[in-house]
């Protein structure tokens, strides 16, 4: 049976602050979170709270960072605290901030439920779950994990899935759950289509060129990569983002692929626009079952012609609809992405063009928000829905 912890009574027309508690650093990759953040920022404050960062001799306090329209938190924590006396501190900081800002109306939205232990006691108008992926999977997730979301999907009073896999695995534990898989801003990455000027660091790089961007992680496969590379010695692998948790010495070092490191959102149409191909080169494990990465769309567009291995959020829908090739060998993803290559682009864009119609961050924000209002104001919400366009 669900958990109720209630809540204030909220003012009508009022838009109740948003605390926010991630896993995700605000300034590391930008993506789901901060999609939906800085929209949900639009109209009412949001502060996004980070994990703490821990340091020799300090005193426990909190960093705000007010430069964009969401603020984000960052406790600093002296290292040697045991795990209740992190949470402990982390509760103590939380209610000094939520006094001097005067959060007195506010939801609580989780991307990670290890948070849990410093922020049960509070009293929010709705707790929200955007469960973005199965934490659990991920290598050096906490044991407890699993049991923390149990107790977490018991206090929601919405959930969100990051793709419709993870909703159907999850869908029959909560009585209301809904699926938002990874969406897009079209006219950020359409302007890869119009720019002909290569960043410094890939202008060198000779054609054709396969790019990915992203993390990367053990969610890669590394040795597909390499036999890509090995494969056609001809082709330049282009890889953007940062490698956490694995060891960089394990990446494959063929003199044809480059790695160019992280870049800003802002910069990524620029390196895409330079690419003949773009990479979905996922590992088949327990740590992409049910990923729905946001690159697809973004690549699609850029104008991209895309390549991915089987990942399922891809395959369904990107690759039934033809606007995705699926390969997870690497005779397979070379033939895929010669394919690709060979491909007049004019109807492929055209396609993906009609597809991308249909999702936006700002429809699923809109959609969100319908289903937060539901539970904030179930009268109000099913009487008034008319400004609200979906």
């Amino acid at each position: 049976m669900k958990h109720t912890v209630r809540r204030h009574h909220r003012d009508r027309g009022r838009q109740p602050d948003l605390l926010c508690f991630s896993h995700l650093r605000w300034h590391f990759v930008f993506q789901r979170p901060q999609h939906l953040m800085t929209r949900c920022a639009r109209d009412r404050r949001v502060y996004f709270v980070e994990e703490p960062i821990f340091a020799d001799a300090i005193e426990p306090r909190l960093d705000v960072d007010r430069s964009g329209e969401v603020a984000v938190v960052v406790p600093h924590l002296p290292h040697g605290l045991g795990e209740a006396e992190i949470a402990s501190a982390q509760r103590v900081l939380l209610g000094e901030l939520m006094a001097r800002e005067r959060i007195h109306h506010y939801v609580s939205w989780y991307y990670t439920p290890m948070a849990l232990p410093f922020t049960q006691h509070l009293t929010p108008e709705a707790v929200v779950y955007d469960c973005m992926d199965e934490l659990s999977a991920f290598q050096g997730a906490p044991a407890s994990l699993r049991m923390r979301e149990a107790a977490l999907l018991a206090r929601a009073d919405l959930v969100l899935t990051g793709g419709q896999s993870l909703y159907e695995a999850k869908r029959d534990q909560h009585h209301n759950i809904h699926p938002f898989p990874s969406s897009v801003d079209v006219d950020h990455f359409s302007q890869a289509r119009n720019i002909t000027e290569d960043p410094a660091d890939q202008a060198a790089i000779p054609h054709p060129r396969l790019g990915f961007f992203g993390v990367i992680d053990e969610r890669m496969d590394l040795d597909l990569l390499e036999g890509m590379a090995n494969a056609r010695p001809d082709w330049q692998i282009v890889l953007i983002g940062p490698v956490v948790k694995i060891d960089p010495s394990v990446l494959p070092r063929q003199p044809n692929i480059h790695y160019l490191g992280p870049k800003k959102y802002d910069e990524l149409p620029e390196y895409v626009a330079g690419w003949d191909v773009a990479l979905l080169p996922f590992a088949r494990n327990d740590a992409t079952r049910f990923i729905s990465p946001t690159k697809t769309p973004e690549y699609l567009a850029a104008g991209k012609p895309v390549v991915s291995t089987s990942i399922r959020d891809v395959v369904r829908p990107y690759g039934q609809v033809g606007l995705v090739r699926i390969a997870d060998d690497v005779k397979g993803f070379v033939a895929a992405c010669a394919d690709a290559m060979a491909e007049p682009a004019p109807p492929r864009i055209t396609q993906a063009d009609a597809f991308l119609r249909q999702t936006s961050w700002d429809g699923t924000w809109r959609r969100i928000q319908l289903l937060l209002d539901a539970v904030l104001d179930p009268g109000e919400a099913a009487h008034d829905t008319s400004h609200v366009a979906v």
